[in-house]
């Protein structure tokens, strides 16, 4: 599936350049940018960087309770502690699930919400003003599937590109706590892409949301989208309208989102309102400016958009913790992979010195994460550093170092977590 996706980068590339793709509100020296970063243009050294995102208003706009012991406020972010995770099993309890908004949440009516198909893609071509058109009771007619997944912010972990390596990133300074797993409930997007009339012509999937048009650096880049590649539209896509059981809350995408396993977390469209399905391939700016790699490491023109999530583990515990010389404790944690189930993980209590495996307490299950502990016993007083590292079933181990990028994603390194010993 990875080979296919780069293929299918290329392909479109291409056909950007032969005049067979759109990009509404992308510019043209921002595809011109993709094309450098498939090796299809070469000289682009005149093209200014790409731009950061503004950083969010202060004020989280966010619906739900967010008590400090639960949630760190990262401006219209709410960040999960991790240490309010333990003991809370698999899925990650609705009320301690993170927040990521790029403006405030939209409290929508599932009565009066529809959800509109449209574009070259389907049969008949129909526009934007005679699209086929859903709503929630004819989505919760439809035949459905539950799968348990993680969403995760491509910039989880941001901050430790500052302070474990030393790089200079921009966006929000997630630590490990953009990420949750849930069981989601839903409709297969193929099920109403066929509905709608799908042709074998199509090539993207778009999404969009119903939240505030977003506004960076002054320029409104409208609502929230971006096209997915109908290959993986019809593998494992749903529309969701539950989480853990219960209708989708206000701040997750009621009444219906869009849920990419193992896929970065902008792909999973909250609050989604159309889709537009298109014969020739589509650009946003959230394909474009953002949720691609740039810097030193990669081609002047960025990566290609990004997909896959990538490998971590964090532990169950809070910042800076302390612990008595000995006395026995269990250390808990998760860790999760965009490619593969999670086969293996070790724990080192002396700062990388040593390491040793960890008990999984889950099978290995794509798209989800694993939980694990191990035992400890510290003797010696003083500072020392936890560290955990995983291994999927890919046979993926996280790096001591993760190469950076200018805009702070996909940061995968082994974090140290700095705790004290007492005597």
């Amino acid at each position: 599936m990875r080979s296919d996706e780069s293929t299918y980068d290329r392909h479109r590339l291409g056909q950007w350049l032969a005049g067979e793709a759109r990009a509404e509100g992308v510019s043209r020296r921002d595809l011109l940018r993709l094309a450098a970063a498939a090796g299809v243009v070469t000289a682009v050294a005149s093209l200014p960087e790409t731009a950061a995102a503004d950083t969010p208003a202060p004020g989280p706009g966010i619906v739900k309770p967010l008590p400090p012991e639960w949630f760190t406020i990262r401006g219209t972010n709410a960040e999960t502690n991790w240490a309010a995770l333990r003991g809370t099993g698999f899925h990650t309890p609705v009320d301690r699930f993170f927040v990521r908004n790029h403006s405030s949440t939209p409290v929508l009516d599932q009565d009066t919400w529809s959800l509109k198909l449209w574009g070259s893609g389907l049969r008949g071509a129909p526009g934007v003003d005679r699209p086929v058109e859903f709503d929630y009771h004819d989505l919760r007619r439809m035949p459905s599937v539950s799968i348990d997944a993680f969403v995760e912010c491509a910039g989880n972990g941001r901050s430790y590109f500052t302070t474990q390596q030393g790089d200079t990133v921009t966006g929000t300074a997630w630590t490990l706590g953009a990420i949750g797993t849930a069981r989601w409930r839903g409709v297969p997007l193929s099920h109403v892409l066929e509905r709608a009339g799908l042709t074998r012509h199509a090539v993207d999937v778009q999404p969009r949301g119903l939240d505030e048009e977003y506004v960076s650096a002054g320029a409104n880049l409208g609502h929230v989208r971006r096209p997915l590649p109908v290959a993986k539209a019809l593998d494992d896509v749903i529309l969701a309208y539950e989480m853990n059981g219960e209708p989708l809350p206000y701040d997750h995408g009621h009444p219906v989102r869009v849920l990419v396993p193992s896929w970065v977390g902008v792909s999973n469209i909250k609050w989604v309102g159309d889709i537009e399905v298109s014969a020739q391939p589509l650009y946003s700016p959230w394909n474009t400016d953002f949720y691609k790699l740039f810097g030193p490491a990669y081609p002047e023109g960025g990566s290609a958009p990004l997909s896959r999530q990538t490998l971590k583990s964090a532990f169950e515990s809070a910042p800076g913790a302390t612990y008595t010389a000995g006395t026995r404790y269990q250390l808990t944690g998760r860790s999760w992979s965009g490619s593969g189930g999670i086969r293996l993980v070790e724990v080192s209590t002396d700062d990388g010195a040593t390491w040793r495996p960890a008990r999984l307490h889950d099978r290995p299950r794509e798209a989800a994460w694993s939980r694990w502990s191990t035992d400890w016993r510290p003797t010696t007083p003083g500072p020392t550093a936890l560290l955990a590292r995983a291994t999927d079933t890919t046979g993926r181990t996280q790096p001591v170092r993760t190469t950076p990028n200018t805009q702070g994603y996909l940061f995968d390194a082994v974090v140290r977590n700095p705790v004290t010993v007492l005597s």
